[in-house]
């Protein structure tokens, strides 16, 4: 039985930057349907209200992208009643560990150390560049699944930004979604209540002053440089997004032609 989405966006109390891509213009004169497809943070502080919200929407399967040192940090998601929960993590648990413990407890010396002078941007478009490229086999687990059941669908990840923003451009790219539409949603992310919550140790005084804030700022933005460098790394890598998906993604037409039935009006 078909849900009805609500029209207006709901503000979640403990889910950050939640939204249904619906509605997106595809180069082709079509549009994504609405209530197929969303997007948030992670759903592990999501409280009962929260929770009795998303159950209306008859979510089929969530897609977790974080890993398990993300889960450990935040806890597991909250279960909803007959929705499938796959956890298809999009960076090594292990990777980054002690750099993020530096984001939450460095000094301003440490942190200027590791994201001064464009560091902090460059490791994250290195970052998206590298998803975009090594994890082949979990886009294709996704959008192999959106094709044949697992809508509707919600893709997080812990702020909704990087690795749920990626993968949903990249589900966006296969149904031929405009290239400007999609970095517009990914854009969305930047909406104060949508952004994810910097956590630092330390006094308020100490622990969030304005340099500090400036040095992190580059890992809690959502960039269009970001995506662009993952579009690029497809264009560098395979020669094109058909080529993309039909030879990094093992998608074929006929997988493609289904995934359009489901998520296109």
């Amino acid at each position: 039985m078909t849900q009805q989405v609500p029209s207006t966006e709901p503000e979640l109390a403990g889910v950050r930057n939640f939204r249904d891509v619906g509605g997106l213009p595809t180069v082709d004169g079509r549009r994504v349907r609405q209530g197929v497809l969303f997007r948030s943070g992670h759903l592990a502080h999501a409280t009962a209200a929260d929770a009795a919200f998303l159950t209306t929407l008859g979510l089929h399967t969530i897609f977790d992208f974080r890993n398990a040192a993300d889960q450990k940090l935040e806890g597991p998601d909250v279960e909803l009643p007959g929705v499938r929960n796959v956890n298809l993590p999009l960076s090594d648990p292990a990777d980054g560990a002690e750099f993020w413990k530096m984001v939450r407890d460095g000094d301003l010396d440490q942190l200027r150390a590791i994201l001064d002078g464009g560091k902090g941007a460059d490791r994250m478009i290195a970052s998206y560049r590298t998803i975009v490229k090594q994890r082949t086999g979990e886009h294709s687990r996704v959008l192999h699944a959106l094709a044949e059941d697992s809508v509707p669908a919600l893709m997080h990840c812990a702020a909704g930004k990087d690795r749920a923003g990626i993968s949903i451009a990249v589900t966006l790219l296969a149904v031929g979604v405009e290239r400007e539409a999609i970095v517009t949603d990914y854009l969305e992310s930047n909406a104060k209540h949508r952004r994810y919550k910097v956590r630092r140790s330390g006094s308020q005084d100490s622990a969030y002053t304005p340099e500090v804030m400036e040095l992190l700022s580059p890992l809690f933005d959502a960039r269009a440089e970001y995506l662009e460098a993952a579009f690029d790394s497809i264009e560098e890598t395979w020669g094109g997004v058909d080529a993309y998906l039909e030879k990094g993604l093992g998608l074929s037409a006929g997988t493609r032609d289904r995934l359009r039935a489901r998520l296109l009006n």
